[in-house]
């Protein structure tokens, strides 16, 4: 923004220049003016000292007469000019003061009513990469109030609540984004999802009506169909469980990441019913990871359990910014996490998109997932890897490197 308004500033003083250089001038032609007042004066005390000079006997009536001519001449030769300038002076001073006056005013407030100041400072902040969610969430939060009517900001802002747990936020979010785009089955699905956890997992007549709704008008709508199978996994309807899970499967791309991870939900809701299963041996999906994250044991007396513990990967060499995260707390450690591109924040940044991705798992007593007390790092690893990581959080998070 500054290089804007140095901008600014040099074509005002461009355009002042233009309307105070006649009143400079001006100042000239003032100085000219009153030269000429002295001038007469000294042409009065001049005819003065003649007429004296005549009457004390020392000038005879010719020489007074040459006197007078002489002056004359002499105020004529001075006086040159003057008259054309100062009339000028008089006739342009004061409309080009008003005018330099009133430019500066006139356009900053043309500029408030008419220009995109607004869309520039939000343009500069995007082009830089976010450091963390946070940040991102920020930036998403500053678009979403300077441009209410963008659903695709209340869309992603709604994913960024979810992925810090913010259910209820992401609620609202995602209401905005159906206000302004319509009743999508997308954002239908989103919405219901939010409420669902917001919620604590009780399932209501609301989002029973906005899953029924994005179905009906897209049958292969895929938050809604994994949402019903969580709630009814969640309420025991294991057979309804199934099929929703099922019908979800089937409009999947084999190579969604999140295919294995509904696949064991099903054979999860199998073994409850007491069928018998044999469990697909498939080879990890791209761009999922699995690790086994733990706390070491000379820690377990400095943390707490409700500490906020974040899992998350992120590029080897690249953006610093997490590519998928998950949050636990110390109560639930050790724990088994699965970090996939169906977990990532937005679409560039997908950790099958990196060939080498490390893992961290930091514990924040504020929640914070950039700063906190302990951490655990991986070494670099194929974003391809398929085999189950261990990660130990066991060092002050300010020595870790």
């Amino acid at each position: 923004m500054i290089e804007f308004w140095l901008c600014a500033g040099l074509l005002l003083l461009v355009a002042l220049a233009f309307l105070l250089i006649p009143v400079l001038r001006g100042r000239k032609a003032q100085a000219e003016e009153d030269r000429t007042a002295l001038n007469v004066s000294l042409y009065q005390e001049r005819l003065q000292e003649l007429q004296g000079q005549h009457e004390a006997g020392a000038l005879n009536d010719e020489q007074l007469q040459h006197g007078r001519d002489e002056a004359a001449r002499e105020l004529l030769a001075d006086t040159e000019g003057a008259g054309a300038s100062s009339r000028f002076a008089a006739l342009g001073r004061t409309i080009p003061l008003l005018a330099a006056l009133l430019m500066p005013v006139l356009g900053f407030g043309l500029y408030q009513h008419w220009g995109a100041i607004d869309e520039l400072e939000q343009a500069r902040t995007f082009a830089a990469q976010p450091k963390s969610i946070e940040e991102m969430t920020a930036r998403l939060e500053a678009s979403v109030q300077s441009n209410p009517d963008s659903a695709e900001g209340w869309y992603f802002l709604g994913r960024a609540y979810m992925a810090q747990e913010r259910a209820s936020d992401a609620a609202v979010a995602f209401e905005r984004a159906v206000g302004v785009a319509g009743r999508e089955p997308e954002l239908l699905g989103q919405w219901a999802q939010a409420l669902y956890f917001a919620g604590n997992k009780q399932w209501n007549e609301q989002m029973q009506a906005l899953t029924d709704e994005a179905l009906k008008a897209d049958p292969e709508e895929v938050t809604s169909l994994g949402l019903l199978g969580i709630a009814a996994y969640e309420e025991g309807r294991f057979t309804a469980a199934i099929g929703f899970w099922e019908r979800l499967v089937a409009v999947l791309p084999e190579q969604d990441p999140s295919r294995q991870a509904i696949q064991g939900g099903i054979e999860r809701a199998r073994e409850r019913l007491g069928v018998p299963t044999e469990k697909a041996q498939t080879p990890a999906a791209a761009g999922q990871l699995t690790v086994k994250v733990e706390l070491a044991a000379a820690l377990q007396d400095q943390v707490q359990p409700s500490d906020s513990v974040f899992v998350f990967a992120r590029a080897a060499s690249g953006p610093p910014m997490p590519l998928a995260v998950k949050r636990l707390t110390v109560a639930d450690l050790p724990a088994q996490v699965s970090l996939s591109d169906s977990d990532a924040m937005m679409p560039q940044l997908k950790i099958s998109g990196f060939e080498q991705v490390q893992l961290v798992a930091r514990i924040s007593r504020s929640g914070n997932a950039t700063a906190g007390e302990w951490v655990g790092r991986s070494q670099p690893l194929a974003s391809s890897t398929a085999e189950l990581q261990q990660l130990t959080i066991d060092t002050a998070d300010g020595q870790a490197q």
